[in-house]
């Protein structure tokens, strides 16, 4: 029976990806769904647009498809060096793969809800900041959002967040899937030399609770780190 398979931040990491699907087993009756930063820092960022859009594979728009697309259309922001040569490697086809992405995939038939960074506890998915759903990691005790890291006086958003629906999102690299009761977070750092990670999920399946969580994840190991943390 077809799957979903929810895959976590590419990157331009197009072997792993193609590694990751082949090891689930991925075919096209599966629903293959991105947490979005499907480019910047990894080798083959056309690479990857073009295997994910010859899959018909949804994907939620990231901070890095945010920044480049910001980038090119003359918006007065700094970006790195990395986002310049990605923007430089791109065609009109990249481009327009990455305009449609949309803030957020509903899968109501597992219960999840894919953006790529996080959302505000408590505000309905039609009022959420753009600028949350791609860039936040933490709240603050004041219960401000943040862009930062975990650390003193910074809690990790999913903390906070109790569903439904599951949140299913990215953005916040870390050696091991982030894993709360109501969001799992599986960018685990692939274009750093990590790994990347998949959720998978068999028809009519929902998110299993924590304990028995990693039963769905699935991750291949990174070639080699293409960037520093």
């Amino acid at each position: 029976m077809a799957r979903t398979v929810i895959v976590g931040d590419v990157h331009g990491c197009r072997d792993e990806l193609a590694e990751l699907l082949s090891r689930v087993g991925f075919s096209r009756g599966d629903r293959l769904i991105m947490v979005g930063d499907l480019v910047v820092r990894g080798p083959d960022p056309a690479g990857v647009i073009d295997l994910l859009a010859g899959l018909r594979a949804e994907c939620v728009r990231g901070n890095h498809e945010d920044r480049l697309l910001r980038f090119k259309s003359g918006a007065s922001i700094t970006v790195a060096s990395a986002t310049r040569a990605t923007a430089k490697l791109l065609k009109k086809r990249h481009w327009d793969f990455m305009e449609a992405l949309p803030l957020w995939v509903d899968v109501p038939e597992h219960g999840v809800r894919i953006v790529h960074a996080a959302v505000t506890p408590g505000v309905p998915m039609e009022r959420q900041d753009p600028r949350v759903l791609m860039y936040v990691r933490t709240i603050a005790a004041s219960g401000e959002a943040s862009e930062a890291r975990e650390q003193k006086g910074l809690v990790l958003w999913g903390h906070f967040y109790e569903g439904p629906p599951h949140i299913v999102f990215g953005h916040n690299a870390a050696l091991e899937p982030q894993i709360h009761a109501g969001a799992t977070g599986i960018d685990t750092g692939c274009v750093y030399g990590g790994r990347l990670t998949a959720m998978v999920l068999r028809s009519g399946e929902a998110v299993p609770p924590v304990a028995e969580r990693r039963d769905v994840l699935v991750s291949v190991p990174a070639r080699r780190s293409y960037a520093a943390r």
